[in-house]
């Protein structure tokens, strides 16, 4: 039998309903669109993030290694005191007796007035120690580190500690300041770094140990933890001396016959 035609109402209902389903998948594409392309400028983002991140870990030399978490556990060089030490991961230097006034110098090797105290009057000041007149102990920092957006106060650092355990404790920590960076952030390379270590004369088996030492990060600990006590101490900037527990200038450190007047007086209180 056959259907009776729709009346007109019903035709117009009919294709009511099919413009609104079809109005209903254009914007359902339209959504799976947006959502798609949304996506891909979040993916293109997050990879242009990566790019920028790797780019600016690798300013300074291009050279990162993991830093541990402060951690009084962790190795200090030889003959540097560890956290229960008098100066807690200070590098004692020179013959005084324990007597003697105690002069600490806070530095951090990617520090340029820290270079310019070295280039004036750093042999005056090992001299003192050298002479047995004042304790001196250097303290390492890398707080610049977090500002210059590299790792390389910390790996000096760590560079330096393997070279004080193959007994060049002053000729490391001077020639790091002789090739100090003209443009400050440019940081060094663990390739400089290790090159170092042959400039002043460490060779042979002391040579491969130093090596696998600053290689492997056996010494960031110690960065790390000297410059938690950095922040600790709230010591102002770089360089900082402390001569008997008082704070000495940038000047008066530069100064040598000022600071032996100043090394003088406090031996005699």
């Amino acid at each position: 039998m056959a259907k009776d035609k729709p009346s007109k109402s019903v035709r117009e209902k009919a294709a009511a309903a099919r413009a609104e389903q079809q109005a209903k998948e254009k914007r359902r594409e339209r959504t799976v669109r947006i959502i798609g392309a949304i996506g891909v400028i979040v993916a293109v983002v997050a990879i242009i993030g990566v790019a920028v991140f790797a780019s600016r870990s690798d300013s300074g030399g291009g050279d990162v290694k993991p830093l541990p978490s402060p951690d009084p556990s962790l190795p200090v060089p030889t003959g540097v005191y560890d956290s229960t030490g008098e100066v807690p991961y200070g590098v004692p230097y020179g013959t005084a007796p324990a007597t003697a006034p105690l002069l600490e110098i806070w530095e951090d090797f990617q520090c340029p007035a820290c270079g310019s105290l070295e280039a004036v009057n750093g042999a005056g000041i090992q001299s003192l120690a050298q002479d047995g007149k004042v304790r001196l102990v250097w303290r390492p920092t890398a707080f610049l580190d977090n500002n210059l957006g590299n790792q390389s106060s910390a790996l000096a650092t760590a560079a330096w500690g393997c070279a004080i355990d193959a007994g060049k404790t002053a000729e490391y920590h001077d020639v790091i300041y002789a090739n100090q960076p003209t443009v400050e952030g440019d940081g060094f390379t663990e390739e400089q770094l290790l090159g170092f270590a042959e400039e002043v004369g460490i060779a042979g088996v002391p040579l491969e140990q130093f090596n696998t030492c600053l290689t492997s990060g056996r010494y960031l600990g110690w960065a790390v933890n000297s410059t938690q006590a950095f922040y600790e101490a709230e010591v102002p900037g770089t360089p900082a001396g402390y001569l008997n527990g008082t704070q000495l200038d940038g000047a008066q450190l530069a100064d040598q016959a000022g600071l032996e007047k100043l090394v003088a007086d406090a031996t005699q209180q």
